[in-house]
């Protein structure tokens, strides 16, 4: 027997985007968060939106972007004079004039769950104390652009330690309309976005039918109990409704739109589809998007570095990222799009007996570009074994201090947390507040 359900929850039910997230952001709260959330006047010069390249596993920074003699990768050129990275990633060398590297990067955490959340948030996991993450702390600062949720996270994180990682990109204390949505991998054939588009046995035609029928009801109701609440609610179900029939929106989240030479330029794997649909959602209007296509601790090189490095990771990182940099400079929006890419920590400047490296937070390198970042920079420098920071020691709250002036962010804010507490939004090593690396902006 068919079971018929009442038109409340059919309306709820494909109202909802949350089913694709782990921490329930739905066209509601989305909504809501337009609302709540003034839109702030920014010049053309400000960056509008953030790609996060998440290297899941931490990168060794003496075999990537600060190269040392013990390498066994050789020191090569860029397009930047004086400044030399791994000849493991010759396209990204063409590019360096879109990047800089920070090469004095210092973190506290060096397990990858500890080290995941203290890069996306400024601060070690707290059993007593949830932190937002720099995603959730935009998408409140800035709002939504164009209907498009502002944080968006492709594809989900792996969850295969006791440590739930995703309390690393949550929104803590600052409500779950700040969470990110969490999409499948666009690598798999069958990527889709069901939640965006209506059942098929319901038409727009159908919900213009059962509005109608809504609005007497509430007509009558509302004469006995009038509030101003309703207002708000009428432009959410309208605004919710736009979202879901609007083809703009649903045509974001379709790679089917892409030309097999874009797909096949950016790369099939998940790394790079999971870039390319970051392309297209910052182009429709999204905030902060983390691309975190590579597979559960890929950069972790315990063993066999060198092999790893050379036949698996760097190929896909060199093709993806120089794509990226050079497909949103085609379409004008690399000067509003920040691009970064890091992971957690680096690894030991020594290789341990499996041929590979370890853990390692106290000196390691990134890179950043795009939306007014000055490229062909170098900030930093580790000694000469890319061991310690010789020379100007960057935290994560100067990273995100930077980031902030570039989106037009007051970097300076604090928020209270539930303790009654105020947290720098830019926190820096022992809860000091982190300030922008003026070499870069």
């Amino acid at each position: 027997m068919k079971t018929f359900y009442p038109f409340s929850q059919q309306r709820r039910d494909f109202l909802k985007i949350g089913s694709l997230s782990f921490l329930g952001l739905n066209l509601a709260q989305h909504l809501k968060l337009l609302a709540t959330t003034p839109s702030r006047g920014q010049s053309v010069e400000k960056a509008q939106s953030c790609i996060l390249l998440f290297l899941e596993g931490g990168p060794s920074q003496i075999d990537t972007w600060d190269p040392k003699p013990h390498s066994q990768f050789k020191a090569i050129r860029t397009k930047v004079d004086g400044i030399q990275i791994s000849d493991l990633f010759p396209r990204i060398a063409r590019n360096m004039d879109k990047l800089a590297i920070v090469r004095s990067m210092h973190t506290e955490e060096n397990n990858h769950p500890q080290g995941t959340h203290y890069v996306m948030t400024g601060h070690s996991p707290n059993p007593a104390l949830s932190f937002p993450s720099l995603g959730s702390i935009i998408s409140k600062e800035l709002g939504s652009r164009r209907n498009i949720p502002p944080y968006i996270m492709v594809p989900q994180h792996h969850q295969t330690d006791f440590f739930s990682y995703m309390d690393a990109y949550s929104s803590a204390f600052l409500g779950s309309e700040y969470d990110p949505l969490i999409l499948p991998d666009p690598s798999q054939e069958e990527f889709t976005i069901p939640d965006l588009a209506l059942p098929d046995s319901l038409t727009a035609t159908d919900i213009e039918d059962r509005k109608s029928f809504l609005k007497i009801v509430d007509h009558r109701f509302r004469q006995k109990e009038k509030h101003a609440e309703f207002n708000k609610m009428d432009r959410f179900s309208e605004q919710a409704l736009a979202m879901l029939l609007s083809p703009a929106v649903k045509q974001a989240f379709d790679l089917s739109q892409e030309p097999d030479q874009i797909r096949d330029a950016y790369g099939r794997s998940r790394v790079g589809q999971s870039a390319l649909l970051a392309r297209r959602l910052v182009e429709a209007g999204c905030r902060f998007v983390t691309a975190s296509g590579y597979t559960h601790n890929s950069w972790d090189t315990h063993k066999d570095n060198d092999q790893v490095l050379r036949d698996k990771l760097a190929p896909v990182l060199d093709q993806t990222l120089s794509v990226l940099l050079e497909d949103l400079e085609q379409r004008g929006l690399l000067e509003s799009t920040i691009i970064l890419a890091m992971g957690e920590f680096g690894r030991t400047p020594h290789l341990n007996a499996n041929n590979g490296r370890d853990h390692y937070p106290d000196c390691w390198s990134l890179l950043l570009g795009g939306g007014g970042i000055r490229g062909g920079t170098v900030v930093g420098a580790s000694d000469d074994q890319g061991a310690q920071v010789a020379n100007r020691m960057v935290t994560m709250g100067d990273l995100f201090a930077t980031i902030y002036k570039a989106m037009g962010i007051d970097w300076t804010k604090d928020y209270i947390n539930p303790g009654g507490r105020p947290l720098y939004i830019a926190n820096s090593i022992n809860d000091v507040m982190g300030h922008p690396l003026q070499e870069l902006i």
